[in-house]
């Protein structure tokens, strides 16, 4: 018995190194039905919530920043990305929005946004444009004409997270931006509403919106899909025999195998008065490595 306990202490302190998975695992990727989103638009929204006027300072410290995707590899840009959003956040506050983009927590956000301006919809050809009491253009010559009749069409509805300059008069027309910030389009309609907001004549609303959405599949991190299926067909045979046969060769087979690092094998021949104790231990590690639920009938 004294052996028997020091051999399953020795197990116990062993258990979290590697072991062979049971066959029965299957490893899947989750997807989203949106496209990959740009973490610069997502790092966007993590300030948002840091206070609206941080919002807009950083996005007058990234303009035209997507140059540097284009000739940057992505690591380089996710750290460029990191040291705008420091001038801002705390190194705390840094770390969590390290991990809000690993696990692309507000990459929802972005594609909602995406989905209203897909729902205007935009003008053909335009990487940015803006909506006027439901007039569009992405011109900026053209704002001041449609500022003119604003006041006689509809107000636009506006949604709980709006991203809206700070201003002092709210009772003027009111113009949504819907653009990528970091470009050149974005930045000269910005230049354009935010002198206007300062002289009191808008109300400047902003929506990300991208033109042409990457390709690559939005995959979601930490979310995981294991599927054990049992077979309901039952035939009228006597197979008794033949499973008896199956199981005993396969644990001839398995005695010499590595499970969680133990050679059962040797330990059986070390210790042949355990050989019960053993294999229900060596059970227990397979199964403890893959612990799946039987699928239930509804």
């Amino acid at each position: 018995m004294a052996a028997a306990a020091a051999l399953l202490l020795l197990c116990a302190w062993s258990l979290p190194c590697g072991a062979p998975a049971s066959p029965k695992a299957v490893t899947t990727r989750l997807a989203a039905k949106w496209p990959a989103t740009s973490l610069l638009l997502e790092a966007s929204e993590f300030i948002a919530e840091e206070g609206n006027e941080k919002f807009w300072q950083f996005l007058e410290t990234v303009q035209e920043l997507t140059i540097y995707k284009k000739r940057d590899s992505e690591h380089s840009y996710y750290n460029l990305i990191l040291k705008k959003a420091g001038q801002f956040l705390s190194n705390l506050q840094i770390n969590l929005l390290k991990f809000a983009l690993s696990i692309r927590a507000y990459s929802p956000t972005v594609q909602m946004f995406q989905q209203i301006a897909a729902d205007e919809p935009p003008p053909e050809g335009c990487s940015a444009f803006v909506v006027i009491h439901e007039k569009r253009t992405c011109k900026t010559n053209e704002i001041k004409k449609l500022l003119k009749k604003a006041a006689e069409r509809p107000r636009p509805y506006m949604f709980k997270k709006e991203h809206k300059f700070p201003t002092l008069n709210e009772n003027v027309p009111v113009v949504i931006l819907y653009a990528e910030i970091g470009t050149k389009d974005f930045v000269k309609f910005h230049t354009v509403l935010s002198e206007k907001v300062q002289k009191e004549e808008i109300v400047y609303i902003l929506r990300h919106y991208v033109q042409k959405p990457s390709s690559r599949k939005m995959y979601l991190s930490g979310y995981g899909v294991e599927l054990a299926i049992k077979s309901t067909e039952y035939k009228a045979v006597d197979d008794i025999q033949i499973k008896a046969t199956n199981d005993t060769t396969e644990e001839e087979d398995d005695e010499e195998g590595e499970v969680q690092g133990f050679l059962f094998g040797k330990l059986k021949q070390m210790y042949p008065d355990l050989k019960d104790n053993l294999k229900e231990f060596r059970k227990h590690l397979i199964e403890s490595t893959n612990n799946l639920e039987p699928l239930k009938i509804w």
